[in-house]
């Protein structure tokens, strides 16, 4: 199947959180095998659970991140494309004054190298970003 959507952070949470958000995890599961991450993502995470304390709750989330993340959902490098866009997106938002939040922008440009639409809460974060969508599934 084809990639279609990149899951940002938060939605890559939504699954783990104590109260699952219905609407998400049914659109989660019926484009499962069109998603993907973004390297930045797999980072952004990771580092996440990193820096937990110790006990259940961190061995969970590394066994999520581990057993379920790493081998279902392809994790999309930061690679000259999506930095060459980034740069060009960054220094236009600046003149702007509008700056963008750096991670936010490669994951925004990883998502535009390929075509896919960024799925998160945080839609403002990638507000007025050309050649991005972004769609919102836990607000459903």
């Amino acid at each position: 199947m084809t990639l279609r959507y990149l899951l940002d952070t938060n939605a890559l949470a939504e699954p783990v959180k104590p109260q699952l958000n219905a609407a998400f995890m049914e659109r989660l599961t019926a484009h499962r095998d069109e998603c993907a991450i973004a390297s930045v993502t797999w980072h952004e995470a990771l580092y996440g659970v990193e820096r937990l304390p110790a006990g259940a709750r961190r061995q969970a989330l590394h066994r999520y991140m581990h057993d379920v993340v790493a081998p279902t959902l392809p994790i999309l490098p930061y690679d000259e494309p999506a930095a060459a866009w980034h740069a060009e997106v960054r220094a236009q938002r600046e003149r702007l004054g509008r700056p963008l939040a750096f991670a936010d922008g490669q994951i925004a440009a990883i998502a535009h190298v390929h075509g896919l639409v960024v799925v998160t809460a945080n839609v403002a974060d990638f507000d007025g970003l050309e050649g991005v969508t972004v769609e919102n599934w836990i607000a459903l």
